[in-house]
């Protein structure tokens, strides 16, 4: 049984629309809950987001009978303040239960002490936000921040369009560290489950991950010889590769080993199936890299870069290089934003091995399914092709697009109008909505697998438009407490 809120205030409780916050505060806090508070306090809007709530959250959980489960609206107000503030969990479970105006939002009274989230609760339900849910919520937040800002209803949306990197929680990655993080993986959970069977096969296993560090530890310190004498290189070369093969010929014991244990299981026990599908899963990743140890060390071949895996966990991540002073290399994946002229961030795509190029049509067609009042976008030279200018002239009355190269005389007459520098030069402002978002959570994800990248993105995302909503707001009530205390001295 879940509700999306108790709109019936309780002793105590305070009214979520009157809520009052300080508005010469500097701190993100206000700002996010004002804007949240908007949404929540404007009729319309509160309907349909609830309704989007009630669609996407466990639609099939009935809302009268058994246990009552967290609120639909707690869950998306938890879930926005851990993105934006850039939050880990631990954070969040002290906020949500110490915080009054957190609280308040919350709909919680101040006199409820008693009423505490615990941290595995906040979890598991944060984790039920869906990305095609928050993606329909920040349609209603854009739509409900535009109403605030737009002079006209039928204003035209201009639209600015760049990629960034976000980066995945993962450790540097060489072919011997991810071998060794495969077969640590594969000794621990194996002899977990010979434990729970009461198996002795595995009752060295803390004693074999030392060997293998070791062997690991040797390979990694080794490195090849600068020396100029061609006797003390090639010894070198020879030491690199006899500790490479001590390394990779004893992980290969293990893993036979392993082979045969999980063989002895065998996968008719449910209780077990899922372990021996994920032991399976980590002896597959170290046979990949014992193949491509072999092939690099032993026979000095070059690993092609699309057959090389960045980390054995989050198997979705990239090795980008986009030539950033002082960032040689992100490991992540690019996410491509299209922002207006506001600082609404319009539509956002995760872009899995595409470069800019190719998703710059899918883009502006999104976009434009959701507000078809958008009518140009400028975009930079990674997005040029002249497939893509062509397109673009069909879907935009003006579009901002650099040709790559040497410029024909029309590409001139073009380039050095005085509308396209204009917007060449207002383009720069999507730099300054990057920048936001990774200061309020789009920095590094936190969260495991593809599926939770696109969803954290996308709450990101959505977090930071109300975030923008309530900036608005606030705004607003600066100038009115302005005018307030000039008419008083006024007077």
């Amino acid at each position: 049984m879940r509700f999306t809120h108790d709109l019936q205030l309780k002793l105590g409780e305070v009214s979520i629309s009157e809520i009052k916050f300080d508005v010469k505060s500097r701190d993100d806090i206000p700002q996010l809950l004002m804007g949240l508070q908007h949404l929540y306090a404007t009729e319309e809007i509160r309907e349909n987001i609830f309704s989007i709530l009630e669609t996407h959250i466990n639609p099939d959980v009935s809302k009268t009978n058994g246990r009552p489960g967290m609120e639909l609206w707690t869950i998306l107000v938890m879930g926005v303040l851990r993105l934006n503030l850039n939050w880990d969990y631990d954070r969040l479970h002290e906020m949500v239960n110490n915080h009054g105006k957190i609280r308040e939002m919350l709909g919680i009274g101040p006199m409820n002490s008693e009423h505490q989230f615990n941290l595995q609760t906040i979890k598991d339900n944060v984790s039920l936000l869906t990305v095609d849910l928050l993606e329909k919520v920040n349609q209603v937040v854009i739509e409900a921040g535009h109403s605030l800002v737009k002079k006209k209803g039928d204003e035209k949306l201009n639209g600015r369009c760049d990629s960034f990197v976000v980066e995945t929680n993962v450790h540097y990655p060489t072919d011997i560290n991810l071998l060794f993080d495969s077969i640590r993986k594969v000794i621990t959970i194996v002899a977990a489950l010979c434990v729970t069977l009461n198996m002795p096969d595995w009752r060295q296993s803390k004693y074999n991950l030392k060997v293998i560090k070791k062997l690991y530890r040797k390979a990694q310190k080794l490195k090849n010889s600068t020396s100029k004498d061609e006797k003390k290189q090639e010894a070198r070369e020879n030491a690199i590769k006899e500790a490479h093969l001590a390394y990779i010929e004893t992980v290969e014991l293990f893993l036979a080993k392993a082979w045969t244990t999980i063989g002895k299981i065998g996968k008719g026990n449910p209780f077990t199936f899922v372990n021996i599908l994920e032991v399976e899963s980590f002896i597959k990743h170290a046979e990949r890299q014992i193949d491509q140890i072999r092939r690099r060390v032993i026979d000095g071949e070059k690993i092609p870069h699309d057959e090389k895996v960045f980390s054995i966990f989050e198997t979705h991540t990239e090795w980008i290089s986009k030539g950033k002073a002082g960032v040689p290399v992100e490991l992540g994946q690019r996410v491509c934003i299209l922002e207006d002229q506001y600082g609404f961030i319009l539509h956002h795509m995760v872009m899995d091995k595409k470069t800019d190029d190719k998703i710059t049509i899918s883009m502006v067609e999104e976009a434009q399914k959701k507000f078809p009042c958008l009518h140009s976008c400028s975009f930079d030279k990674g997005f040029y092709t002249p497939s893509n200018r062509e397109q673009l002239g069909t879907l935009l009355d003006f579009v901002v697009l650099p040709k790559k190269g040497k410029l024909s005389i029309k590409d001139k007459e073009h380039e050095y109008s005085e509308d396209f520098i204009n917007a060449r030069h207002q383009h720069s402002a999507v730099e300054s909505a990057i920048n936001a978002l990774g200061v309020h959570g789009l920095d590094i994800c936190p969260d495991h697998g593809s599926l939770g990248f696109k969803k954290y993105v996308a709450l990101g995302v959505m977090s930071r438009n109300i975030q923008i909503v309530g900036s608005i707001l606030l705004k607003q009530e600066k100038k009115s407490l302005e005018r307030k205390i000039k008419y008083k001295k006024a007077a």
